[in-house]
């Protein structure tokens, strides 16, 4: 029979851990055993998802890379999740608000992989799950940092693997389409005033045109995909991407 708490003794790190994928992660690994640690710039909402799994809340402003390195990196499974959006054209599109997209997404995620790495190769097991997306290997237009943050983190999750293959450390990236969080509730919402149309119909011809499975992505479901990677059945899974786009990159 399978172990039923496999992560049993591990120690898990979640950014935007309060919310959205990040919460259902922290559900899901807590449930196979995991210390849950909650980070969050939502102190509150953080603290509710800890204490919901036993875990531990951190609330801390990614974007402030002094905070980030200031964070106990002493863990066995860091979960890069922290993300937000911005939709401009490019000839438009704010600077301060490129950088900073950059800086919380994937500056954040490699000073947390520098601190947690020489912890993970001390014991000889690590698991770094990067939640990238269908824009990590896909383009779409006025999402310019968005798109290369996450092409970005593609690249630094193969360099992660390949530096910790010999340290039994494995380095992976999910990449969902569109999930039922509050970051794509609010995309919907700005779409349909932009558009004029209704929130469905925002979902229907916008979001799940490209799809071929015509639904929004449920967070478990990638916390599942998350757990997976983390799980011995993984152990030789790494330096890969985890396509669950509903057949978007079928086409």
């Amino acid at each position: 029979m399978a172990d039923p708490a496999p992560l049993s003794g591990r120690r898990a790190l979640i950014t935007g851990g309060a919310s959205g994928i990040g919460r259902a992660c922290a559900l899901r690994l807590g449930e196979a055993g995991a210390h849950v640690v909650v980070v969050d710039r939502d102190a509150e909402a953080a603290k509710a998802v800890a204490e919901s799994v036993g875990g531990t809340a951190v609330a801390v402003d990614l974007s402030d890379l002094d905070a980030v390195d200031a964070l106990d990196l002493d863990v066995d499974i860091l979960v890069n999740n922290a993300g937000l959006q911005h939709v401009a054209p490019l000839h438009e599109f704010p600077v301060d608000r490129f950088s900073y997209i950059l800086r919380l997404m994937l500056e954040a995620p490699f000073r947390l992989v520098r601190g947690a790495l020489p912890h993970m190769y001390e014991r000889g097991w690590g698991r770094v799950v990067n939640i990238s997306s269908i824009h990590g290997l896909r383009a779409s237009a006025y999402k310019s940092a968005y798109v290369t943050a996450k092409h970005g983190l593609e690249g630094l999750s193969k360099v992660i693997a390949v530096e910790g293959a010999e340290h039994g450390v494995t380095s992976n990236c999910v990449n969902p389409a569109y999930v039922r969080t509050p970051l794509v509730e609010g995309q919907i919402a700005d779409q349909a005033k932009a558009h004029g149309l209704s929130e469905d119909e925002v979902v229907e011809r916008v979001m799940l045109a490209p799809a071929a499975i015509k639904r929004l992505i449920e967070p478990a479901e990638v916390a599942e995909a998350v757990a997976f990677l983390c799980s011995p059945a993984a152990t030789s899974v790494t330096g890969t991407s985890l396509v669950m786009d509903g057949g978007w990159s079928a086409h």
